[in-house]
């Protein structure tokens, strides 16, 4: 195989892995439902309203690959993927508190990804965001995620969130927004 075409399977190799990143974090949730927890989709989860644009760009809705449908079929809420054509949103909703939702820098590792820049970043609305970038074989990908609950109060970390819904500190519904970008 010469230079060129090693060049452009590992093109679409990467473009076809960054498009399941945020769907493999289901395999968390896999690895539960196999060692016999049950976790069955809420029954009061009703349906989700999708944003229709993100940062004043439209947002298109994006089917969910295999992985992530099996996922969903397990997910105590609902989970959506939409794009802008330029970054993969991934959407989760939750009335309930769960170690089914966690963050994405477990997904990414688990995929090979190397992780670095962790850091808070504040946007222009004075929301937190927490933002890494994602390496793997030359290419790299800048993801942020939050989770927000139904009174507005943000967390940047997972564990800090599910602590404080398991207290009674945050109520739901509870939405998680994961950005990815790629660079």
């Amino acid at each position: 195989m010469n230079f060129l075409e090693n060049r452009f399977l590992n093109r679409v190799l990467h473009k076809t892995l960054w498009t399941a990143v945020l769907p493999l974090c289901a395999v968390w949730g896999i690895a539960q439902a196999l060692t016999g927890q049950d976790t069955m989709r809420d029954p009061n989860t009703t349906h989700v309203e999708l944003p229709t644009k993100w940062q004043g760009a439209p947002l298109r809705p994006l089917a969910l690959s295999e992985v992530e449908a099996r996922f969903a079929r397990h997910f105590p809420g609902t989970v959506a993927r939409l794009t802008d054509d330029r970054q993969v949103l991934v959407l989760r909703t939750v009335n309930q508190p769960t170690r089914m939702l966690h963050p994405a820098t477990d997904c990414y590792r688990g995929l090979g990804y190397r992780i670095r820049n962790e850091q808070l970043e504040e946007q222009a609305d004075k929301t937190r965001w927490r933002c890494f970038v994602a390496d793997k074989g030359g290419q790299a990908v800048r993801v942020c995620e939050r989770i927000e609950d139904a009174q507005g109060q943000g967390f940047t970390d997972t564990s800090a969130w599910y602590w404080a819904s398991v207290a009674g500190q945050s109520t739901g519904p509870w939405k998680a927004v994961t950005v990815a970008t790629p660079l």
